[in-house]
């Protein structure tokens, strides 16, 4: 692996990291403010990667707004109202904005990107409310962000076979078992230090971030070949947009919401 690479990641990384930690110990209104302001960037980046097919942008950004305030103050039978509601949203603002080209598919664009985003957004701060939710979080997002770095440095070191070479050329399977197994150990390793998680409950909700990290980056990836783009924008320079640093999250936040919240009503 090139170091001034590896160098570069750390760099982009830790800053980005310290904000996050600060703003999820805090409160859930500030983890709220950081995730709109992220997520608001992320969905920025989106229509601007989809802007041909002309999405209706206001539209998408009051849905965001939306679920992150249903993610604060609701539960999820708001968040179905928020959904229900951003089609006549998008519809409307649509037809304000005038008439324009490919009209159905770029309200299916607001609409994708909106609820790419901000549901797990909403995830997110249901899980800042449960008992711990704060440190588990934090475990998630270990989880996320140290496999992904043992799945790029195990592909560098060990990769020989191409994991997706159609969605994302660099990713071998050698880097995604490396990864799972960095992801598991780094979640479970987190467990040994807090007394109200067992173990196995440890290693579970590992697995199941290690799985769902990668599904979530080859997600983006598989969507960014289909606008035909390499990163998702510019907000972290060389290392790509927030979408790019945010996408395995976006899966791993869900997934780990729902394993807790089995966890903890038991």
């Amino acid at each position: 692996m090139p170091s001034s690479n590896l160098a570069g990641r750390i760099a982009v990384g830790v800053p980005a990291a310290i904000v996050a930690l600060f703003c999820i110990i805090t409160s859930p209104e500030t983890l709220a403010v950081f995730v709109l302001v992220v997520g608001a960037i992320a969905l920025h980046e989106f229509y601007a990667m989809s802007s041909y097919v002309n999405p209706t942008r206001a539209a998408g950004f009051l849905t965001l707004v939306a679920l992150v305030a249903t993610g604060l103050w609701g539960a999820q039978f708001q968040i179905v109202i928020v959904i229900a509601a951003a089609f006549p949203v998008a519809f409307l603002l649509g037809v304000i904005a005038g008439p324009r080209e490919n009209a159905t598919i770029g309200m299916a664009a607001t609409l994708f990107g909106a609820f790419w985003i901000g549901i797990p957004l909403a995830h997110a701060l249901w899980l800042r409310q449960l008992p711990h939710g704060d440190m588990i979080i934090i475990d998630i997002l270990l989880g996320t962000f140290v496999g992904d770095t043992f799945a790029y440095a195990g592909g560098k070191a060990f990769g020989r076979h191409k994991l997706a070479p159609k969605l994302s050329p660099n990713k071998t399977q050698e880097g995604l078992v490396i990864g799972m197994v960095g992801a598991t150990l780094t979640v479970w390793f987190a467990g040994l230090y807090q007394d109200w998680i067992s173990g196995p409950n440890a290693l579970l909700l590992g697995f199941a971030v290690a799985v769902a990290a990668p599904l979530g980056d080859l997600f983006e990836s598989y969507i960014k070949r289909d606008f035909g783009v390499k990163d998702s924008g510019r907000a972290f320079g060389a290392h790509g947009g927030a979408m790019d640093r945010a996408d395995a999250a976006l899966f791993t936040i869900v997934v780990g919401y729902y394993v807790w919240f089995s966890m903890a009503a038991i």
